[in-house]
């Protein structure tokens, strides 16, 4: 397999380091093949739901392992995550919820009345699911394997700007072009890769840890914290 997708690459990092500890948050510490087990379940849920490639899932989740999780799910099934800053006042959100018009929408659960209140009255047909017992419980009842692919490099990253000049505007990028200009061209700190197999390679090997210090609704952390993955390391 030669693909640059996101989510191709992640699965294949799993398949070499699968008992490695690819997340710690708290008293969470997973191995790479249980991020991947929780990420799978979460792709089914929502392709429950009706994502699709190239549908979008808005994320209003402070740092935490369901932020990664929601990514991973995203990109396995070609969908698209977009970055919701969790303090952004009702008129923000229903801002940025107007543009990027998600399909489903995972939050914090104590931001679900404004994150309500904001579809309610754009009248989209979003689904919500709050982090906590809900996110668990609709995890527990879902398949654990892979949804099935070909994927692409070509497949799209967004990340909306923080809107501090203005409106914030979502910025796409090509899956390949992230992982080139964004990160670490498959080898932090050393050479761009020239192809997966070697992202593999290093990864086999990699023993990087990481904390990502700002927010996921930044791009800097998404890029620490994916590039770590890729690279086989901790997060």
């Amino acid at each position: 397999m030669d693909s640059w997708n996101l989510g191709d690459l992640f699965e294949r990092v799993v398949d070499v380091a699968t008992d490695r500890e690819a997340l710690v948050a708290e008293h969470v510490h997973l191995t790479y093949g249980q991020l991947d087990e929780r990420a799978n379940r979460l792709a089914h849920v929502l392709a429950g739901r009706g994502v699709g490639a190239g549908d979008h899932v808005g994320l209003v989740l402070r740092n935490g392992p369901e932020y990664l999780e929601a990514m991973l799910a995203a990109f396995k099934l070609r969908a698209v995550p977009i970055n919701v800053n969790t303090r952004y006042t009702t008129e923000e959100v229903r801002d940025l919820l107007r543009d990027s018009a998600p399909r489903v929408i995972i939050h914090e659960d104590d931001l679900g009345e404004r994150i309500r209140s904001a579809v309610d009255e754009l009248d989209l047909p979003a689904t919500l699911l709050a982090r906590g017992p809900a996110y668990e419980e609709a995890l527990a009842g879902a398949p654990t394997h892979r949804p099935p692919g070909p994927r692409s490099g070509n497949d799209h990253y967004l990340l909306y700007t923080g809107g501090t000049t203005g409106r914030p505007k979502g910025v796409v990028w090509r899956h390949e072009d992230l992982v080139f200009a964004a990160l670490g061209g498959g080898n932090p700190g050393g050479d761009p890769v020239s192809h997966p197999d070697e992202l593999v390679e290093h990864a086999r090997h990699g023993r990087t840890r990481c904390l990502p210090a700002s927010p996921f609704a930044h791009g800097t952390a998404h890029w620490m914290a994916l590039s770590t993955l890729l690279n086989g390391g901790t997060v």
